[in-house]
């Protein structure tokens, strides 16, 4: 536990940098219009917190804690999720920019990805069943022993899963979509 707490506070229009950020617990706290963009979030705990429209992009998040957080219309280019604290790791984005993430070997069921761009994400040995893609754009992202039973890929676009390589009992898909399940056979769809 960190020395500092902070419980159901708001924080709004803040650019924060390594000078201003505490270290801390953050519970059931509101982030809004804030950067946290290159800034050492290491060893900081956010329990039921609420980001919106905020950059945390290439935000250093070694050991960080995210249990039940929200993300609304927050750029998170190049977060590397796979070094956070695994333990209760529980995230939502919607209309997210999440590019160049990692959520490696993550635990992370029924996460609701929602309007966002996941471009070149690695969801390699990754647990994301019940997962929801809804209107998701998956250009480039990694599916490599993934767990994705019981996900729904109705709404995503631009994906290409292999089934032999991941778990994908149960995962909704749809037309035309569903054609990037096929893709390694390099075969042509009429």
């Amino acid at each position: 536990m960190n020395d500092q707490f902070f419980e159901e506070e708001q924080f709004e229009n803040i650019h924060f940098n390594s000078g201003n950020f505490n270290i801390a617990d953050y519970e059931a706290c509101s982030f809004i219009n804030c950067s946290f963009s290159e800034v050492k979030l290491n060893g900081s705990k956010f329990t039921d917190c609420e980001f919106k429209d905020c950059d945390l992009s290439n935000a250093k998040i070694v050991q960080t804690a995210f249990q039940g957080c929200e993300f609304f219309n927050c750029k998170m280019i190049g977060l590397r999720f796979d070094i956070c604290e695994s333990f209760g790791f529980s995230i939502n984005a919607i209309e997210c920019v999440l590019n160049h993430s990692s959520f490696f070997q993550l635990k992370m069921p029924g996460t609701n990805f929602c309007k966002s761009t996941l471009e070149n994400v690695d969801f390699s040995s990754a647990l994301i069943s019940k997962a929801k893609f809804f209107e998701c754009d998956l250009s480039e992202a990694i599916f490599d022993n993934t767990n994705l039973e019981n996900a729904d890929f109705r709404k995503a676009t631009n994906y290409i899963i292999d089934p032999e390589l991941n778990k994908i009992t149960g995962a909704k898909f749809s037309m035309p979509e569903v054609t990037g399940l096929l893709d390694k056979y390099k075969i042509i769809i009429d």
